[in-house]
């Protein structure tokens, strides 16, 4: 059992740099995110700048992060998104309750993704 662990072990360790991505992700200024009115079939392509806030429907789209794997690298994209359900009376600064806060992957939209009847967002990439 154990030879069977350390041969899985060094072929990881010889082919794995080629398949996974390198841990080097370098922090960038806009979030190029995309969202789903899943009633109405819009979807909406939204450039949003780190720190800021948008809206999509009843949605209030903030992005506190977003980084960028190395040129170098396979590609990847990752943004830290908190997602606020708000009415449409209300202000666009939010008062209700977080429907989403976490990373979102844009080389796997379905790993980490908003639970929500009507809405989905996702992340394309980031950007200077």
């Amino acid at each position: 059992m154990k030879a069977v662990f350390f041969t899985v072990l060094s072929v990881c360790a010889v082919f794995g740099g080629a398949t996974v991505a390198h841990a080097d992700m370098r922090p960038q200024t806009v979030a190029v995110l995309q969202a789903l009115d899943k009633v109405t079939a819009r979807v909406t392509e939204m450039k949003i700048p780190v720190g800021g806030a948008t809206r999509f429907g009843s949605l209030r789209i903030e992005v506190e992060a977003c980084y960028k794997s190395a040129p170098e690298d396979n590609p990847e994209a990752a943004a830290f998104l908190v997602i606020h359900e708000t009415k449409s009376t209300q202000s666009t600064k939010s008062t209700g309750g977080i429907q989403f806060r976490g990373w979102v992957y844009a080389s796997s939209p379905g790993l980490s993704t908003m639970e929500h009847p009507v809405y989905a967002v996702w992340a394309l990439d980031c950007k200077n």
